[in-house]
This record gives structure tokens, C-alpha cells and sequence, in this order.
């Protein structure tokens, strides 16, 4: 069964407030604007300024295989990353809000079911690169 669930996920709130979404129903998908639960993952806390910290982020995402950069903007990044195998895309989102100092994070296939956990893997990976910056 597929079924298509990437893509650019910014939207806006009733209050104004710029948010990514949270995951829908498949295990493909890791938000931190989800529940807790398998499919959240904790914001990335600000190393420095919201701007600084996108550009870190940035900068680790070009250097890894099978990415394109999709959408930047000061406070907001969106990413593609393509299996080597089969091809397949999954998208990431990084949103900053300065009011928290946090990164919220969004990393989901476009299609299938399970991922076998490779986008938590990877905002993982992410992270953890993000952290000895």
C-alpha cells in the first residue's frame, strides 16, 4: 500500500505561528509536533541565533548523500533525500522558533507504509553532528 505523505508541511496557526505537521497515522514519519510516542522526536535546542543554527543544519545536510535542498529561508529549511536503492524520497523540515530556542524537526517518506526507522535514524545523525558543532 502507498501512500503519498511528504512534501512541504509549513503552515500557519490561528495565532499567526508558523508550525510543520505532525505525523499522520504511519510509522514513516518522525515530528517533533507529534505526540509522544514512536513518531516524535525531541526540537533540537539553538546552539546560537535561529539563523546560525538553520546554517548549521544546512551545512550538515549538503554534505550527506542523496540530498537536495529544496527551500531555504532565515528561520525555516527543506530538504530531499533520495534512497540509494530504490530511489525513494523522503522529505525534512527544520522550522526555527526563536520565542523557545528550538529547532522543530520533520523528516517523512513520500510513500509506504514503514520506513524501517531510517528518517529518526537520520534526524538522529542529523543531531548528533548538529551537537559537536
Amino acid at each position: 500500500m502507498l501512500i503519498g505523505c511528504g512534501g512541504k508541511t509549513l503552515k500557519t496557526d490561528d495565532e499567526g505561528k508558523q508550525t510543520l505537521a505532525a505525523c499522520g497515522f504511519t510509522p514513516n514519519c518522525v515530528s517533533s509536533y507529534s505526540e509522544p510516542g514512536a513518531r516524535r522526536i525531541e526540537p533540537f535546542a539553538m546552539k546560537s541565533s535561529a539563523v546560525e543554527s538553520i546554517q548549521i543544519i544546512r551545512n550538515i545536510i549538503a554534505a550527506m548523500a542523496g540530498t537536495t535542498i529544496v527551500e531555504e529561508g532565515p528561520l525555516y529549511l527543506r530538504a530531499e533525500f533520495k534512497s540509494k536503492l530504490f530511489g525513494f524520497v523522503d522529505d525534512v523540515e527544520f522550522l526555527a522558533d526563536e520565542k523557545i530556542g528550538k529547532i522543530h524537526v520533520r523528516s517523512a517518506s513520500r510513500v509506504g507504509f514503514s520506513d524501517l526507522g531510517v528518517n529518526k535514524k537520520r534526524i538522529e545523525e542529523i543531531l548528533s553532528q548538529y551537537q559537536k558543532k
